[in-house]
């Protein structure tokens, strides 16, 4: 097995930048495709593709980690059995219900979007569209009260609308927790609510995502492949606990719309890159 050192700092780097832009509302997907115009990881297309997606794992098994107590819905009191944690349980099913819109439109399109819409400038153009939406949604939310302010009061037909939103993340450069905060907070949603509820979503689609992905790439893979994934995925995961305990911090006390204004200049960087 020859590993080229180049390669393995390739995927640190591809790394760094799943675990900042998974949780922050600006694309992962998005930014790891067009780190992949600049620097691009030796390997296929099939390769590359399964790589996007499943080294978000590594995020997940960062929000499993810092919210395994409100996340996990059973409690054990001394030797006796598991008790249910209603609430908890109670929000997982919103979360399925959230998740079906999501499901049902990866699994008839995603090999379209792939092949159709996985090109910087769409990329851009969700990059610019989406951060207009979060300057004005946020300047207009200066205006109101939230409706729901804690996560145990969102409904179950709060999570299908959020659902729906998730929706439009399935175009590069939208963004899911981009889409499902946007989404919320329009709704009502207060900017926490929307968050903790974003990472509870993420845990069932990342995981359902990764497993078509590998299903589809095979395990087949080469002694590099297997190297250079494990070390995505878990420099994903270190850093992604950091950007993550920032987030919830930043957001008690600041908007999102410094990370609308990034998303518009990124992407206006992109088209006049694009342009020259």
């Amino acid at each position: 097995m020859d590993i080229s050192f180049i390669e393995i700092l390739k995927a640190v780097f591809l790394g760094i930048v799943e675990g900042i832009t998974e949780w922050l509302p600006i694309s992962s997907t998005g930014h790891m495709l067009l780190v992949d115009e600049f620097i691009t990881l030796d390997a296929s297309d099939a390769f590359k593709e399964m790589f996007f997606v499943v080294i978000q794992l590594g995020a997940i098994l960062a929000v499993l980690l810092l919210f395994w107590n409100k996340m996990f819905p059973f409690q054990f009191k001394d030797k006796s059995s598991p008790v249910i944690k209603k609430d908890t349980f109670s929000m997982w099913m919103k979360v399925v219900v959230a998740c079906i819109p999501g499901a049902v439109v990866t699994l008839l399109f995603d090999d379209y979007i792939e092949a159709h819409f996985h090109t910087p400038l769409v990329i851009a153009a969700a990059l610019i569209v989406y951060g207009i939406a979060f300057i004005l949604i946020e300047d207009w939310n200066k205006k109101r009260t939230p409706a729901v302010k804690r996560l145990g009061d969102i409904t179950y037909k709060t999570a299908f609308i959020i659902g729906l939103f998730q929706v439009l993340s399935i175009i590069p450069g939208t963004s899911r927790s981009g889409s499902t905060i946007v989404g919320a907070l329009l709704i009502g949603v207060s900017r926490v609510a929307a968050a903790e509820f974003t990472f509870f979503l993420a845990v069932p689609v990342m995981f359902g995502l990764s497993a078509i992905k590998i299903l589809k790439f095979g395990f087949s893979f080469t002694g590099t492949e297997a190297v250079i994934l494990a070390v995505g995925t878990a420099v994903a995961f270190l850093v992604s606990v950091l950007v993550i305990k920032f987030l919830m911090g930043y957001i008690k006390k600041h908007d999102f719309k410094v990370f609308g204004w990034y998303r518009i200049i990124l992407g206006i960087i992109v088209i006049l890159i694009l342009g020259f």
